[in-house]
């Protein structure tokens, strides 16, 4: 038995397979054991570097910093979002005056990189007096380059929807933009949100560069949490404190995908259900008399 681009490993297979996780799984928990080894080593785990985050008021600058990147973030991902469906729509468009000015913008600040762009907007304000703040220069930087990103997964989307549904609707007398909202976005959107939520996270994570041109985000609280010469300078403490945030916000990303894609998978099964089967007085005195 065989799928389509996988073959059904047979008892051999299975065997390799269980010995190579096991292999993986050996070498990661090694790496991680020598990591940690060292960090012991060289003192990383001693009181004094990790006294500071038993304190009210550190606790309550890292949940600051940790408001300011999801502030950023969330911000950034409304924004993102809607100007990935504006471009996808335009890029997609039947209309050449719309279609190429987009690709443009599109490839434009997908080709640009994220560090570039909150440069861009933050310097310029120093010089151009635009009375921009470090958040929004990164809030603008993170909204044009994950907004072109999700611009192509929209429009791949779409276009993946096959072309027999197009023809389809057109053929019931729909308008392209009925198509597209009614028959394509609707069956996209599932193949779509595994790349939409991979994104998010891209984009939750990026919020970090903001430390660079002086966003009080969560790296940047760190990083002067960091530099405290009383605890000894606990960088790799505070960091170690930061990835553990990190991971955390990026798993809860995960599971919400998740539950997004099985709640839509199941409201398919439910709409896409057949009605039941019933017979009216005629065919029933048929199906009788047969």
């Amino acid at each position: 038995m065989s799928t389509v681009l996988y073959e059904v490993p047979g008892p051999r297979g299975k065997v390799r397979n269980r010995v190579s996780n096991l292999l993986v799984v050996l070498a990661v928990a090694g790496a991680a054991a020598w990591l940690i080894n060292r960090l012991y080593t060289h003192g990383q785990f001693e009181g004094r570097l990790w006294r500071q985050f038993q304190y009210s008021a550190i606790q309550e600058q890292l949940l600051t910093g940790l408001l300011n990147t999801l502030r950023a973030a969330g911000l950034a991902a409304v924004l993102a979002l809607l100007f990935g469906a504006v471009f996808a729509a335009a890029r997609i468009s039947d209309h050449k005056w719309v279609r190429v000015p987009a690709t443009y913008v599109v490839e434009l600040f997908r080709a640009i990189p994220l560090l570039i762009l909150m440069f861009f907007f933050y310097y310029a304000n120093i010089q151009f007096h635009w009375g921009l703040t470090p958040f929004s220069a990164v809030v603008f930087g993170l909204t044009l380059y994950n907004g072109s990103v999700l611009a192509e997964i929209f429009r791949a989307g779409i276009a993946a929807v096959p072309k027999g549904q197009r023809e389809a609707a057109y053929a019931i007398g729909l308008r392209k933009n009925q198509v597209v909202r009614l028959v394509l976005l609707p069956q996209a959107i599932s193949a779509m949100l595994p790349a939409i939520v991979s994104q998010m996270v891209v984009l939750l994570k990026d919020t970090a560069l903001g430390f660079i041109i002086t966003y009080a985000e969560l790296l940047y609280v760190a990083k002067q949490m960091g530099g405290r010469l009383t605890y000894g300078f606990p960088y790799i403490p505070t960091y170690i404190v930061t990835a553990i945030v990190y991971i955390g916000l990026c798993s809860l990303l995960s599971v919400l995908a998740r539950y997004l894609e099985g709640r839509s998978r199941r409201r398919r099964k439910i709409t896409g259900a057949p009605p039941p089967l019933t017979l009216d007085e005629g065919d029933a005195s048929v199906a009788g008399r047969s």
